[in-house]
């Protein structure tokens, strides 16, 4: 599934020497051929006796999660996931899909999962001149679609920061990152799907569906727009156009990114920090982004991630990019006022370093620090459609400073979101958060199993608190997202009663519902947080 799918929220955090956000890389850009790629290669069975296995069941991101499949298939081809799909229906066994493998949930791990589906050879980026669109496999890493597109036709899809996130499970989550407040969701560009899906007569077959009104397949393509990855099948294929592009000329087919980005880290030193002086932090951000995120906003152009760490990591950071939409000067002008107004009434200078790059070199680079699959994980999310009150700052000063809890990787960041996605009515696609201004994102990350109990509780005591207004987790009005996915929201002892399915899909979630029944009346694509038939 998708998308941070990456996070380098951990970086300083479980390293509890690091003094600051990691300075903007400024890598050159790697070389890249905008023409097919080579032929996939033959699909494979990989059993637990094959010296491929270990390493193919293990590839997911959080440690926690780790299966053991009766086999793996490796597929390169639609018909390979036809044939593999097919076989594991007919042997009754249950399947699960894995692309980039950055899921924060056990849904392929989970120990009821007997076949996996790995896609990660399917990786072809090609223009589509008879659907007059841009092909993306599911197994494509983000940042060789970000590659082959823009050195191939100058263009983008505003997709997921991290270039290593798989675009099979990040697109049907929504697709967010740092062009979106300018360019809408990655699904907000999306003109098609193809997906393996198993009729009633348990026969596995290829559909394309795509967004024009007289398609009878429409909603299958709505159902991915929003309503999460293996849940309806097993998508291998995207088509991206944006909606009122005209012509036949591939470069006006999607937004083109700017030429230059402004790549920034800022750092407030947390031992120069009380109370009061967190709480006037984080409350002038929040403030900020509620002036600053309405659609067509020119503070849109900036996307920042402020990250509020656990004293020993030394410093409270902040990263993002501003896209220089307007030049750098404007650029630098929008990231200084950005600063200017989270650092008022704050008694801390903050540490600010920045770097102007080609575009497409910091969109290869990624967010800083990302720590790799290494960690066991537990995360947490939640829109906000205003700042956090006072009251739940000071819940977060609490928890983040408490003294009966000592591991440093607990950290929650704060993405500014809206412009642009708010643009979009809520049920125009499956993401139906189009009134946010703000992405909260909770991570606790550590290495022994023996530890699980406690990092897990700390994170769920830190969300029930934040959320003991609305009985402990967000309102219904806000909501969580999908590809930050928590099956605690999905148990009633840990939910307060709360829909699980409103927190992440509002009123979509009939619709959906009556698409899988449709497409997937057997479910056989499922796991804890997937959309329940009717």
């Amino acid at each position: 599934m998708t998308e941070h799918t990456r996070r380098n929220v951990l970086r300083g955090g479980l390293a509890a020497t690091a003094a600051g956000v990691a300075a903007p890389a400024l890598g050159a850009v790697p070389a890249a051929a905008a023409g097919p790629a080579a032929p996939p290669p033959p699909a494979s069975e990989v059993g637990r006796g094959d010296p491929r296995f270990p390493s193919l069941a293990s590839r997911g991101y959080n440690r926690r999660f780790v299966g053991d499949p009766d086999h793996v298939w490796v597929v390169g081809t639609t018909e390979d996931v036809v044939t593999a799909v097919q076989r594991a229906v007919d042997t009754g066994r249950r399947v699960a899909v894995r692309g980039g493998g950055h899921g924060f949930e056990g849904f392929v791990g989970d120990p009821a999962v007997r076949v996996v589906i790995d896609t990660s050879a399917m990786t072809d980026v090609y223009y589509d001149a008879r659907r007059r669109a841009f092909a993306v496999e599911a197994g494509a890493l983000l940042g060789d679609v970000y590659r082959r597109l823009y050195l191939g036709w100058g263009v983008t899809i505003p997709a997921g920061w991290c270039p290593t996130v798989g675009a099979g499970g990040h697109v049907p989550g929504g697709g967010f990152g740092p062009l979106s407040r300018t360019m809408g969701l990655a699904v907000d560009h999306l003109h098609a799907v193809e997906v393996v899906v198993v009729g009633r007569d348990g026969r596995a077959r290829s559909v394309v569906a795509t967004s024009g009104a007289s398609d009878p397949n429409r909603d299958l393509w709505w159902a991915h727009t929003g309503g999460g990855g293996g849940t309806f099948g097993v998508a291998t294929r995207y088509w991206f156009r944006t909606p009122d592009a005209r012509g036949d000329d591939p470069s006006r087919l999607l937004p083109a990114p700017p030429s230059t980005a402004l790549t920034f880290s800022v750092d407030w030193d947390w031992s120069r920090l009380d109370r009061a002086a967190f709480e006037r932090l984080v409350r002038n951000h929040g403030t900020w982004v509620e002036r600053n995120s309405a659609p067509g906003s020119p503070a849109a152009a900036l996307y920042s991630e402020l990250q509020l760490t656990r004293p020993a990591a030394g410093t409270i950071g902040m990263i993002g990019q501003v896209a220089a939409v307007a030049g750098a000067s404007a650029a630098e002008r929008l990231l200084d006022g950005h600063i200017a107004a989270i650092s008022e009434g704050v008694p801390v200078a903050p540490v600010r370093k920045a770097a102007n790059q080609p575009w497409l070199a910091a969109a290869l680079a990624g967010s800083p620090g990302d720590p790799g699959p290494r960690y066991r994980l537990k995360v947490k999310s939640a829109y906000l459609r205003r700042r956090l009150t006072d009251r739940q700052i000071g819940v977060l000063h609490h928890h983040l400073t408490r003294t009966d809890y000592d591991h440093p990787g607990a950290i929650l960041s704060l993405y500014t979101f809206g412009g642009r996605v708010n643009a979009v009515r809520p049920d125009a696609t499956a993401a139906p958060h189009r009134d946010t201004i703000m992405k909260m994102f909770f991570i606790n990350g550590w290495e022994d199993a023996a530890d699980d109990a406690r990092h897990i509780a700390y994170a769920r005591e830190v969300y029930r608190d934040l959320y003991a207004d609305t009985g402990g987790v967000p309102a219904a009005g806000d909501g969580a997202f999908i590809n930050y996915p928590d099956t605690d929201l999905a148990d009633p002892a840990l939910n307060g009663g709360a829909p699980w399915h409103v927190l992440y899909f509002r009123g979509n979630y009939p619709r959906l519902q009556r698409i899988k029944a449709k497409w997937d009346p057997r479910d056989v694509f499922r796991h804890a947080l997937s959309v329940r038939p009717v």
